[in-house]
């Protein structure tokens, strides 16, 4: 695939689309979007994508024919993370090859009005509330993947809070690919009515060695002083590819924590906006990536600012090792109602071979004044003396690599409330770095 295309992939075409609607059982409503979905895509297909994006990101890494949707017949058995078994959760949702295979909730949170299942039982018993929400953070019409997951989209999870009810404890998530050459399209969907609070911790998980594809999106809605911390690992085998467009909006006064964690996949690209649309509205984004091989990262972020005496704080950390390569291109939009905004965005590099290579883009766009928008980006090798150093004092050459990246992460990782989320990435440094035996 290139940034134009001149025919639908034939897993995804015409009559592809209209053989998988006769196998689903939804409302009206719901078929409508998908075939108005289903012409976006067709539509788009034939219009380049956006090159300030998309330039740099190589798809002709991606064939999508090579991909389709399976009838899976996977058990939760067959996942089972690290994050799985890191922290008491108060519920959990499992996908596997975009099939619900596992959901549920303390009886204490469903008693309090939570909804936490699939996107598909979340239409059964609150069709009006997904219908209120559904693909309006993320539409169809952003470009041909957000189209194609419109028309297609085949699993995903649910959560609402409703105002004023806190969840205490984290919930829990896992998008899963268990057979070969399958297309995961699940879409998770949370909102916070006003003063909720709760934790959602997602993950994304392989079964199996071979080929998959995520086309992914993700739809963030906190309401007015709500305060939500979403974290999405994503950990893939290295022959996955990753696609996804993800968004949070925000009310007034309302806070997004988002931790977003890149370790597996063979090409990934997100497309990842925060829109403040609430007066004082916050959001603090973490990023964390370490890629190894030829594996191919690529983030296209957006600090949205569309209200005044609002706040954006955006840190990424990227380490990469061998003939890896990562992408970042930031941007902080201030519109003319964004007086007293503060934005900031930061992408720190370090490389641990000759042959990586990362491009890291930072850029403002400013429509008002009385604003204080800052942002940088750094890059840098490890250091030969540290690693003699350690040396020195006994530690083998990746004992002192693993001491040195700790090191590197630990800005990010003082960030992260969920002591389950830290543990979790500090045991995919070790992976990433060869020292889990």
């Amino acid at each position: 695939m290139t940034l134009t295309a001149s025919a639908l992939p034939s897993t995804f075409d015409e009559s592809a689309f209209e053989a998988f609607l006769a196998t689903r059982n939804e409302p009206a409503w719901v078929t409508q979007r998908r075939r108005d979905a289903f012409r976006n895509f067709q539509a788009s297909y034939e219009v380049e994508l956006d090159p300030e994006e998309w330039r740099r990101v190589n798809l002709r890494l991606f064939r999508p024919e090579d991909f389709s949707l399976k009838a899976s017949t996977a058990q939760a058995e067959i996942f089972d993370t690290n994050l799985q078994r890191s922290t008491d959760f108060g519920g959990h949702v499992l996908h596997a090859d975009g099939r619900c295979i596992q959901s549920e909730l303390l009886e204490e949170l469903q008693q309090r009005g939570v909804v936490f299942c699939s996107l598909q039982e979340a239409l059964a018993n609150a069709g009006d509330l997904v219908e209120k929400h559904l693909f309006h953070t993320v539409p169809p019409e952003t470009d041909r993947f957000a189209a194609w997951h419109a028309a297609f989209w085949t699993g995903g999870t649910c959560l609402h809070v409703p105002a004023g009810v806190r969840v205490d404890l984290p919930l829990h998530s896992l998008i899963g690919l268990a057979t070969d050459g399958a297309a995961d399209l699940s879409h998770t969907l949370v909102i916070l009515e006003e003063g909720a609070s709760a934790a959602l911790l997602e993950e994304t998980e392989s079964a199996h060695d071979g080929p998959g594809l995520h086309l992914g999106s993700v739809e963030l809605v906190v309401g007015n002083g709500a305060n939500l911390q979403y974290v999405q690992l994503q950990d893939w085998n290295t022959k996955t590819i990753h696609l996804g467009h993800q968004a949070g909006r925000v009310g007034d006064s309302g806070r997004l924590q988002w931790t977003v964690a890149g370790i597996g996949a063979k090409l990934a690209h997100i497309h990842q906006d925060i829109i403040l649309d609430g007066r004082a509205a916050t959001a603090e984004v973490n990023g964390v990536t370490f890629t190894t091989e030829r594996q191919y990262l690529s983030y296209y972020t957006q600090q949205n600012h569309n209200a005044a005496d609002t706040r954006s704080d955006l840190l990424y950390k990227t380490v990469l090792r061998d003939r890896s390569r990562v992408v970042w291109r930031g941007m902080i939009r201030v519109e003319p109602e964004g007086t007293r905004t503060d934005g900031y965005q930061r992408c720190d590099t370090l490389l641990l071979s000759d042959t990586a290579r990362c491009d890291s883009i930072p850029g403002l766009e400013i429509e008002t004044d009385d604003v204080r928008c800052t942002h940088g980006a750094t890059t840098g090798r490890v250091d030969a003396e540290q690693i003699f150093y350690c040396q020195s004092r006994g530690l083998t050459e990746f004992e002192a690599m693993h001491m040195i990246v700790e090191g590197f992460f630990h800005q990010i990782y003082d960030r992260i409330p969920v002591e389950a989320v830290r543990n979790v990435l500090g045991q995919a440094v070790i992976q990433k770095l060869g020292l889990d035996g």
